[in-house]
C-alpha cells in the first residue's frame, strides 16, 4: 500500500491535469507532503477514508467548531428549552391526575392547596428518569405551582409590586406598565388552550363565566385587581386579558403630594372641602388615577360618619370603622338577575347613609346621584370619566338622559348646579404621571349655562426635563370659592392664604 505522501501527489497531478495544468507539483509541496507522511500514523483503509470529513480539520475539531458557533448554541438551547417543556406538560398532567378534583375543591383552605401541590410536585419530579438541575428543577417547580396555584406565566407579575398593569394580547404576547410606560414582558403562555384556563380560573372564583355566548366579562381577583377579559369570536387575534393592580398599601394623601399630583396647600383645601360636607366629583381619562384620588378624598371623612360605598368592582379601601361596601352584579346566563349601579344607589338611600361614594358613575345611576345629592346627602363623591371640568358637566347631563326621562336640559343643568360643588379633574401626561389639573367650583346658572370658576389650575409653563418628566405643578388662580360661606356654615374653616397668588 502506498503511503499517505504519494496518494497526496497522485491525487494533486489528477486534479491538475482535470483542469489542464501539467505543471507538477512544487518542491514545496513535496516537502509537506513528506513531512506529513512522515509524521502521519498508519493508513486508514479506503471506507475509513472516504468517512472522514473533508479538509485539513479531523472530526473531533470540526464538531467543536460546530458547537462554538452561534447559531449551533442556539439550537442546544432551543432544544434544552423543548426539553424543560415536554417535562413541565408531563409533570403537570401527572400532577393533575393525582390531585384531581382537589384543586377546584373551593372548601379546601389555599394554604393546605398549596403544601399539598407542593409535596405531589416534589415526588413527581423525584420519580422523573430525566437528570435536571437545581436551577431547572427550582424554574420547574415554580412555574408549575404558579400555573396550579396561580395565575401561570404572568403569576410572577402580579406580585411584582412595580407592575400597575398587566396587559395579554394574546398567548404569545403579554404587556405591563411600570412607572406609568408600557414595555414588553418575556413571558408568554403555551397557547390559546392555556390563556383560556386561566381566564376561566379568574372568572370561576367569583361564579362567573366566559364562552362563545358570553365572550366578555369584568371580574376582580381575591386581592381586589380589576380583570377583564374578551375571548373570540370578539377577540379576533385571540383572547384578550386585563389585569388592573390593587395596591395592597393604598396611596396616601402624603404620597400624592410626593408625586407631585397635589401641593400640600392643595390636600389642605381638599380636606377642608370633604370635611364640610360639599359634593365632589372626581373626573378624568381612563387610567388617570381617579380611584386612587377618590381613595384618598375619602380618608378625610369623619370617623364617626356612616359611608356606603357603591362599586363596580369592589377597589376603595376606606380606613373608617362604619362603612357598608356595596358592589354591582350582571346578569346570569338567563340574562336574569343583575344589579346595576343605579339599583344600589336607590337602595342606599334606604340605609341611612352620611356618605354616599359611588366609585364610578357611567350610565343612568347619574340622575339617581343627583337626587341623592340634592335630598339631604351632602359630602358624596364619585368618579366619572371626561377630559375636562366642562365636560364632566356634558357627560353629566347625557348620562342623565339616559334614564329614559323627558327632561328638558335646563331642568338637568339646574339640578346639577344645585347638586354638584367641586369638580377634581385628573390627567395623566405623556410620562406616564397623573396629576390633578383644575380643583373646579361650579357655581351656578346663568341663563342657560352653569357657571364654572378654577381654584387651582395645572402650570405646565416649566415644560419638562431632560428625560421627558413634566415639571409642572398646581396653582391657584387667586379666585376665592364662593363655598367658603359653607363650608363655615359646617365649622370648616379654611386659611385664606392658600388662595393667595404667588410669584413666579
Amino acid at each position: 500500500m502506498s503511503s499517505l505522501s504519494d496518494r497526496l501527489a497522485a491525487a494533486r497531478q489528477e486534479a491538475a491535469a482535470a483542469q489542464g495544468k501539467h505543471a507538477a507539483p512544487s518542491t514545496e509541496d513535496d516537502v509537506t507532503a513528506g513531512v506529513e507522511g512522515a509524521n502521519a500514523p498508519a493508513a486508514p483503509t479506503e471506507p475509513e477514508a472516504k468517512a472522514k470529513t473533508p479538509g485539513p480539520l479531523s472530526s473531533r475539531t470540526a464538531v467543536a467548531a460546530t458547537e462554538g458557533r452561534p447559531g449551533a448554541r442556539r439550537t442546544m438551547a432551543a432544544q434544552e428549552a423543548d426539553r424543560i417543556e415536554e417535562l413541565k406538560s408531563s409533570v403537570h398532567a401527572e400532577l393533575l391526575k393525582q390531585l384531581g378534583p382537589h384543586l377546584y375543591d373551593a372548601e379546601m383552605d389555599q394554604e393546605e392547596l398549596d403544601q399539598k401541590v407542593r409535596s405531589v410536585l416534589s415526588e413527581v419530579l423525584g420519580a422523573q428518569d430525566r437528570p435536571l438541575s437545581a436551577s431547572d428543577r427550582s424554574r420547574v417547580t415554580q412555574e408549575i405551582t404558579d400555573d396550579i396555584l396561580g395565575y401561570g406565566p404572568i403569576d410572577p407579575h402580579l406580585r411584582d409590586p412595580e407592575v400597575s398593569e398587566v396587559m395579554v394580547n394574546g398567548y404569545d404576547s403579554v404587556w405591563l406598565e411600570k412607572n406609568g410606560r408600557l414595555t414588553k414582558s418575556d413571558a408568554h403562555f403555551a397557547d390559546e388552550a392555556h390563556l383560556r384556563r386561566t381566564i376561566d380560573k379568574i372568572v370561576s372564583r367569583i361564579g362567573r363565566r366566559v364562552d362563545e355566548s358570553s365572550p366578555m366579562v369584568d371580574a376582580r381577583l381575591p386581592d381586589g385587581s380589576r380583570v377583564n377579559a374578551i375571548v373570540p369570536p370578539l377577540a379576533v387575534d385571540g383572547s384578550a386579558l386585563t389585569i388592573r393592580k390593587f395596591s395592597t398599601d393604598p396611596l396616601t394623601v402624603q404620597d400624592l403630594i410626593n408625586f407631585g399630583s397635589l401641593t400640600p396647600q392643595t390636600a389642605d383645601f381638599l380636606d377642608a372641602c370633604i370635611r364640610g360636607r360639599l359634593n365632589v366629583i372626581v373626573s378624568g381619562g381612563t387610567g388617570a388615577g381617579k380611584t386612587t384620588t377618590l381613595n384618598v378624598l375619602s380618608s378625610f371623612i369623619p370617623t364617626d360618619e356612616r359611608i356606603v360605598t357603591i362599586e363596580d368592582a369592589a377597589e376603595l379601601q376606606l380606613k373608617q370603622d362604619h362603612v357598608v361596601r356595596l358592589e354591582s352584579r350582571p346578569s346570569n346566563i338567563e340574562g336574569k338577575g343583575a344589579v346595576t349601579i343605579r339599583d344600589l344607589v336607590k337602595n342606599s338611600l334606604r340605609m341611612r347613609p352620611d356618605r354616599i361614594v359611588v366609585g364610578e358613575v357611567r350610565d343612568a345611576s347619574a340622575l339617581d346621584m343627583l337626587q341623592a345629592m340634592n335630598t339631604g346627602h351632602d359630602g358624596s363623591i364619585c368618579t366619572l370619566h371626561s377630559n375636562g371640568p366642562r365636560d364632566t358637566l356634558a357627560r353629566m347631563e347625557t348620562m342623565v338622559l339616559m334614564a329614559g326621562m323627558d327632561l328638558p336640559i335646563r331642568a338637568i343643568r339646574e339640578q346639577v348646579a344645585s347638586a354638584v360643588d367641586l369638580i377634581v379633574h385628573q390627567t395623566r401626561f405623556k410620562d406616564g404621571s397623573r396629576r390633578i389639573t383644575h380643583i373646579t367650583e361650579v357655581e351656578r346658572m346663568e341663563g342657560d349655562i352653569i357657571t364654572l370658576q378654577d381654584i387651582f389650575v395645572f402650570d405646565n409653563s416649566a415644560g419638562f426635563d431632560e428625560n421627558g418628566r413634566i415639571l409642572g405643578r398646581l396653582r391657584t388662580t387667586g379666585l376665592r370659592p364662593k363655598f367658603l360661606e359653607k363650608l363655615a356654615y359646617a365649622n370648616v374653616a379654611v386659611d385664606p392664604t392658600i388662595f393667595r397668588t404667588e410669584r413666579i
